[in-house]
């Protein structure tokens, strides 16, 4: 299975970006942060010519079951959608719940949860599309 979920958007980076802190919201998840990364280099002098932006969505019940199977899983909370741009396209895109969760525990309970927040969190992505 493809670790990312990846979509590719006819939508302006701003507007998806936009979209996205509407949609997270209307899938019972909220937007912990927001990082800038693309403005972060250039802030340090890098040439960058690209958009990123990483907006740290967390769905607080699923990430309390998680933490009360494995409290070391804190380091995979919460979940990354990333916003940005390659080559003129903008596209939006995260790395799958279930592949990261699988890879780093084997308990049935908890690929439950994962499958639960990937569904929702593919349905966030596809939303912010407009796909």
């Amino acid at each position: 299975m493809n670790p990312f979920f990846k979509l590719d958007t006819n939508r302006p980076f701003e507007e998806v970006c936009a979209a996205l802190q509407i949609s997270v919201p209307a899938h019972e998840f909220g937007v912990l942060a927001v990082h800038d990364l693309a403005a972060t280099l250039r802030s340090k002098g890098i040439e960058f010519p690209e958009q990123c932006r990483v907006f740290e969505v967390c769905n607080p019940q699923q990430a309390a079951k998680v933490l009360e199977a494995n409290m070391a899983l804190n380091m995979a909370l919460p979940c990354r959608i990333s916003v940005y741009t390659e080559s003129g396209k903008t596209r939006i895109g995260m790395i799958r719940p279930e592949a990261m969760l699988s890879s780093l525990s084997s308990d049935p309970g908890l690929a439950d949860v994962a499958h639960q927040v990937e569904v929702s969190t593919m349905a966030i992505i596809t939303d912010a599309a407009g796909t």
